[in-house]
Order: C-alpha cells, then structure tokens, then sequence
C-alpha cells in the first residue's frame, strides 16, 4: 500500500472542506456528480441479458429487500454531496436500465429535485450502462446520444452517453463514460480503453471544430488514472498547468497517491473528472470554481482497511453480500454560473 494513503486522506477530506462554496446559492453554483455506483440491478431477469446472477435466485440472492436498500443508500450519498442543495446533474455508472435510474430518482432523499433520468441500452452483455439524471429546473434538457465504441476486434464495448442541455443561456455537452475494464491485466487490456479514449477525443474534436471554446464536461469510471496513456496522451486531458484543451481536475489526487478505488492494498484514481480549457481561465459566466474536483467520502460510505485507511464500503466482496454502498466513491465538479 502506499505509505502516503492515510496522510492524503486527512489533508484532501479538510481541502475540500475548505474549498467548497461558503454558501450553496442555487443561482450562483451548478453542480456535476459522477457515481460508479457498484451493479446497481433491479431483481427482474431479462431475455437476453446476462443478469440472472442479480435475482432472487441467482447467484448473489438480490431480492427486493436489497436493491431497495441499495437504492436509498444511493440516493442519501447522492443528496449529502452538497449541503443545502442536491446535484444539478449525475452522472451515474452500471445501472440496468432506464427503470433502475427512475426508481433512484424517486428515492425521498432524491425526490425534491424533480430528477429526470437518460439512459440508453448499450452491447453490454450484462446491461449495465451509463446514465444521467438532471434537474429540469437547472439543466435544460436538448437532446442526447450513444456514442459507439468498437474495439480493434470489431467488438462493440460500452457506449458512451452524450447529452447536451442548457445552463440559463450557457449550452452544455455532457459526455459520461465507463471505459474497458482491465480485466486480464492492465496493459493487455490497455488498447481497449485507448479504443474508448480516441472514440471521445473524435466527439470532441467535432465540438471544438464548430465552437473553441465549447464548453464540455467529461466524466465517468475510466479504469485508468489521469496520468496513463489513454486519458492523458489519447483523450489529451491534461493537468491544469499543462498545454492542452482539456483539463483533468482530479490529475492532483493520483499525483499524491489517492483515488476513488481501492484494490490491492493501494488506491486508484479512475473516476475521472475533465471539462475544457475554457471553463478554467474565464472570468464570468459559466465557469469552473477553483481549479480542482472533489472526491465524496462521507465516512458512513467507508470501511477502515486491515491498515486503518477508509475505503468505499463494497455491496459485495466477491459473493458474499456486505451490504455497502459501492465499491467507487463518487467524485464532483462545482461551477459558477
């Protein structure tokens, strides 16, 4: 494990205490949250997908009990990411269906929003997707897409969500990602999620070509740090003293050593936050505040390690049901608006 781990713990959890907006005003701040939320399944086994595993039945006994359980575990990290208000838009990683999605949104904890949900079914054979719930009072809803990615194979692997909407008169291009896994080893693996990173990068390229200083905003679950070739070299999403047109606000939690995924004994930063260069150095309307993104540890979504670090309490270790949240913590971005 790395021997900075807990030392980084402390300092980042009072860095984002001390960063964060003195007051939430919902006219001045817009809130963006990402969240692998850990195989968040309904219990009903569908033809065609192999999501038998996660029914009453199946291998992991998910009954009604604890997907609702599931649900408003969720949604109470969800709602406790902002202090007086809850996020303007989520970005939500391995939901089923669009079902699933709408039932978070109607969890009480999430339910004063008003939350509209996104998501279209992708090649995942199990058909676990990217999603996105937004607040119609503060995120104008235009239009959105699946972004195809076809490997080197020929394969499909997941698809990546694009949505575009409106912040007052600012337009929005939202994209959420989960990239290849590295299932199989990191760097046999790496082509796929290199796959991913160009299929993006051609999304944004075409954005760029139209409008500069497009405002873009990425997020998601890529199962690789800032610094590995796909996001940093592929995608471009570079750290913020760097030259690129993309920025990497979470580059600093790799840098010392913490992440939102512990595996190993070690934690990784593969939740990923980028938005474009613009929302960095303009000094009125729509803009990022600060210059970093946050991680979400909340200490009732942590378990103490055999080495005394918090790390994301898991809904299940291996087949055994234990019950936490997810095995990710969630990340988010503030801006000014």
């Amino acid at each position: 494990m790395k021997k900075t781990t807990l030392v980084c713990i402390a300092i980042f959890t009072t860095v984002v205490l001390i960063a964060q907006p003195s007051r939430w005003k919902s006219k001045r701040y817009f809130t963006v949250a990402s969240y692998n939320v850990e195989n968040l399944f309904d219990t009903i086994d569908v033809a065609g997908k192999q999501d038998s595993d996660f029914t009453p039945n199946g291998k992991y006994k998910w009954t009604t009990e604890r997907y609702n359980k599931k649900l408003a575990d969720v949604a109470k990290v969800i709602s406790s990411i902002c202090p007086k208000s809850l996020p303007d838009v989520v970005g939500i990683i391995e939901a089923e269906n669009i079902n699933v999605l709408n039932d978070l949104a109607a969890q009480s904890a999430l339910a004063k929003a008003g939350y509209k949900a996104i998501l279209d079914e992708g090649p995942d054979p199990r058909g676990i997707d990217c999603g996105l719930l937004y607040n119609p009072k503060t995120f104008n809803y235009i239009s959105h897409k699946s972004i195809r990615v076809v490997l080197k194979s020929g394969k499909p692997t997941r698809n990546i969500l694009y949505v575009k909407g409106l912040c007052g008169t600012d337009t929005l291009h939202l994209f959420v990602n989960h990239w290849s896994s590295r299932i199989g080893g990191m760097l046999e693996s790496q082509p796929k999620r290199e796959r991913c990173a160009a299929t993006l990068r051609h999304s944004v390229d075409s954005l760029f070509a139209i409008n500069k200083d497009a405002n873009v905003l990425i997020m998601g679950d890529f199962n690789d740090e800032p610094a590995n070739d796909s996001p940093y070299k592929i995608l471009g999403a570079k750290e913020i003293s760097a030259q690129s047109d993309l920025v990497n606000i979470m580059y600093q939690f790799e840098v010392n050593d913490w992440g939102t995924y512990f595996y190993q004994n070690d934690f990784s930063m593969l939740d990923n936050l980028i938005v474009s260069r613009n929302l960095t150095t303009c000094k009125s309307g729509f803009r990022l505040y600060g210059d970093e993104g946050f991680i979400h540890t909340p200490e009732w979504i942590c378990f103490a390690d055999k080495s005394g670090a918090n790390v994301p309490s898991r809904t299940y270790v291996g087949n055994s049901y234990k019950g936490g949240v997810s095995d990710h913590f969630p990340v988010y971005m503030i801006f000014c608006k």
